[in-house]
């Protein structure tokens, strides 16, 4: 990687560490059905006013010790890691795709599953005002990507949600309970609208598996039984991450294995 190639990539960084701090603002808020722009951002335990060098993305945390400075409540740590993943998001997005808008809708498609899943693990919630405009705007870009089109994105947004809205449909009928919600559905189609058929696949299966290996493991350790309900968005941004990066390879490589 060039020197300027890689001035680019920290730049992207850097930026993607601002949109991080604002991505907190929406896990926090959007829920609430508030303003994620006004007022600025206060504690949530105080309510008095973040000064500006106290809100530094990542840094401010560290040198807060992890407190308000105003009443001294406890930060959560997932205000910097949110910042920290992000700002990698960024950066990584413009190594893997290049200065190109490749890189954009892959920064923007993590922004968005960030963000999604930082809502899912809170609320269990995963909201149309994301999911909606993200599977829009999936398609809109669709054409304009390398390799990309219209048909790509609307065969992957049919099938990713079309594939687990059967699963849910087929859960509530053998067991009588909801196995998830649509909000799971939507959100597997937007990251469908992005990357397409392979990447909604890829998402399904590392998303499932990683849920899998998380719900074994509660049940290991007795704090969840058979019933646990876990926030399955999480586990679908996990694999949307990895489908971004990852996908086409993975599927090649499955591929592969049949001559």
């Amino acid at each position: 990687m060039s020197l300027p190639f890689a001035f680019l990539a920290v730049w992207a960084g850097l930026f993607g560490l601002i949109v991080g701090s604002y991505l907190n603002v929406v896990v926090h808020r959007l829920p609430a059905g508030r303003s994620t722009v006004r007022p600025g951002s206060r504690c949530p335990a105080c309510g008095v006013a973040i000064r500006a060098a106290d809100n530094l993305p990542v840094l401010s945390w560290f040198l807060l010790g992890g407190r308000c400075r105003a009443c001294g409540a406890r930060i959560s740590w997932r205000y910097p890691l949110v910042e920290a993943a992000t700002g990698l998001l960024f950066a990584g997005a413009v190594v893997r795709f290049g200065w190109s808008l490749d890189a954009a809708a892959a920064a923007l498609l993590g922004s968005l599953l960030v963000a999604l899943a930082g809502i899912d693990f809170d609320h269990f919630l995963l909201p149309d005002r994301l999911t909606l405009p993200g599977l829009a705007l999936g398609l809109a870009l669709q054409p304009l990507l390398a390799g990309g089109s219209l048909a790509r994105g609307v065969q992957g947004a049919l099938v990713g949600g079309g594939v687990l809205l059967v699963l849910a449909g087929l859960w509530e009928l053998v067991k009588g309970v909801e196995g998830m919600g649509l909000g799971d559905v939507k959100m597997l189609a937007m990251i469908g609208a992005f990357l397409g058929l392979g990447g909604a696949v890829v998402t399904l299966v590392v998303g499932s598996f990683a849920g899998s290996v998380v719900g074994v493991a509660l049940l290991a350790s007795g704090r969840g039984g058979l019933g646990a309900k876990l926030p399955f968005g999480v586990f679908l941004a996990a694999g949307g991450m990895v489908a971004i990066f990852a996908g086409p390879a993975l599927v090649a490589a499955y591929l592969g294995l049949f001559p």
